[in-house]
């Protein structure tokens, strides 16, 4: 798949089949994520892969609209490390950059996928902090559930050239 294609094309994935994952694929896929760009290349980035159900029943618990993760294979929490970030709150952009990075590897290898926020939700970032054992230096973002997908989404037309602006407003 081109690239400009897998970013049109790349959908939210919630219902997966209970197809493996192998674990060369899911490396893959985490490491496209650590070559996210990010500020003064500082890499403030830490991802916990998730294959346990036990977790995965915990994670519903806290965060409200995980229920696809009953069918997930894997989730990748990525999260921000603020004794790294080039400057107070960079983590989130950042984090966000290898977010991206992850879904988008994860659509080329054929692997479904759908961004779970945490960050900026408080209430969801202390059960995460909670629940895994994070220092207070390390920040939940996102967590990606992933698995071979059970559905299939067309491609709507999102382009709105009405949004499009040259050289000023």
């Amino acid at each position: 798949m081109e690239l400009y294609e897998g970013i049109i094309t790349r959908r939210s994935i919630r219902r997966f089949r209970s197809e493996a994952i192998g674990q060369e694929v899911i490396e893959d896929i985490v490491r496209a994520g650590m070559y996210a760009p990010s500020a003064v290349n500082c890499q403030p980035w830490h991802f916990i892969v998730v294959d346990d159900t036990a977790l995965f029943e915990k994670i519903m618990e806290i965060h409200p609209y995980s229920g696809m993760l009953r069918e997930a294979q894997y989730a990748i929490m990525v999260c921000g490390d603020q004794n790294l970030e080039h400057a107070p709150g960079y983590w989130s952009v950042d984090c966000g950059a290898a977010t991206q990075n992850i879904l988008l590897a994860a659509h080329s290898k054929g692997i479904g996928s759908v961004w779970l926020g945490l960050h900026p939700r408080e209430e969801r970032k202390e059960g995460m902090k909670e629940l895994f054992g994070l220092p207070a230096h390390i920040q939940p973002f996102s967590l990606i559930a992933l698995g071979y997908p059970n559905e299939e989404k067309a491609v709507p037309e999102r382009f709105k050239k009405e949004r499009m602006h040259y050289n000023q407003w």
